[in-house]
């Protein structure tokens, strides 16, 4: 569990005190999305669950496609919520699906956005739940080098993002996610000129998948870096066209000693680093 300072342990018991009420105003709603604290009882460092700040995620949103969504580690449901509310100026509400496998962060989002479904899943199990196909698909998924069971159906090195874009390519036509700068393929956030990155394991990752990584409307997501509780991370909003095409296809296999990949190093992975 992360040491909350005085603030911010009063204003996580007044979103706790929020969220035991029946009903909800919208701007009880925004007071929780904004001070309830996933550090407050968990061990956010584990499992890189770190919580997009509210602002930043209604950003994210201009970028987010509507249709059928799935969002993938979906927290308490930010994302999502930003989602829905821009929908508001549009002429169709989207049809959301969140997949989340802490029960205590599910049952939060439940009572923030009981307009979407609620799935208590690992997101390495979605692949075998026969949802359909989804036109869009988000995440804040976490960063870096998590403990995991399985892998993607085709990337099995460290990074938890990667293998999150991979399980997305799978279930829908486009996808927008947070991932660390590193990870994106590009340098826009905090930078005077965007920039492609011409090597590193995002530009492996797009050889690897044939997929290509593009930063949107260009979100410098530098301007909400002090607003996360608990981390700093200089990230970018990554957006990916998924062809249609490939995600009708089969999905590949890769052979592994054992089904499971918990981050020993017991082989090679696509790109040649220890998973």
């Amino acid at each position: 569990m992360a040491k909350l300072t005085k603030s911010e342990l009063r204003a996580h018991k007044q979103a706790l005190d929020i969220l035991a009420k029946i009903t909800l105003t919208e701007d009880d709603k925004e007071f929780v999305y904004r001070n309830w604290h996933e550090g407050a009882n968990h061990i956010n460092s584990a499992a890189g669950a770190f919580f997009t700040p509210f602002d930043m995620a209604f950003d994210f949103a201009i970028d987010a496609g509507g249709g059928r969504v799935i969002d993938l580690c979906a927290g308490i449901g930010m994302l999502s919520y930003a989602i829905w509310q821009r929908s508001r100026y549009y002429d169709a509400r989207p049809k959301i699906t969140c997949i989340e496998r802490n029960p205590d962060y599910l049952a939060v989002g439940q009572k923030l956005l009981p307009e979407a479904e609620w799935i208590c899943a690992d997101v390495f199990d979605v692949l075998d739940m026969n949802l359909g196909r989804f036109d869009s698909a988000v995440s804040n998924p976490p960063f870096g080098n998590i403990r995991r069971d399985r892998n993607s159906p085709r990337y099995t090195g460290k990074d938890f993002e990667f293998h999150v874009i991979d399980i997305a390519a799978h279930l829908a036509d486009y996808g927008t996610f947070i991932v660390p700068q590193g990870s994106a393929g590009f340098n826009y956030s905090g930078r005077q000129n965007y920039e492609r990155q011409k090597d590193g394991k995002a530009v492996k990752f797009q050889e690897l998948t044939g997929l290509h990584f593009d930063s949107g409307c260009g979100i410098d997501t530098n301007f909400y870096i002090n607003d996360w509780k608990g981390v700093s991370p200089m990230c970018e909003i990554v957006c990916v066209e998924f062809s249609k095409g490939f995600a009708d296809q089969s999905i590949p296999t890769v052979s592994l000693p054992t089904a499971a990949n918990d981050n020993r190093p017991f082989q090679a992975d696509l790109f040649g680093d220890a998973a």
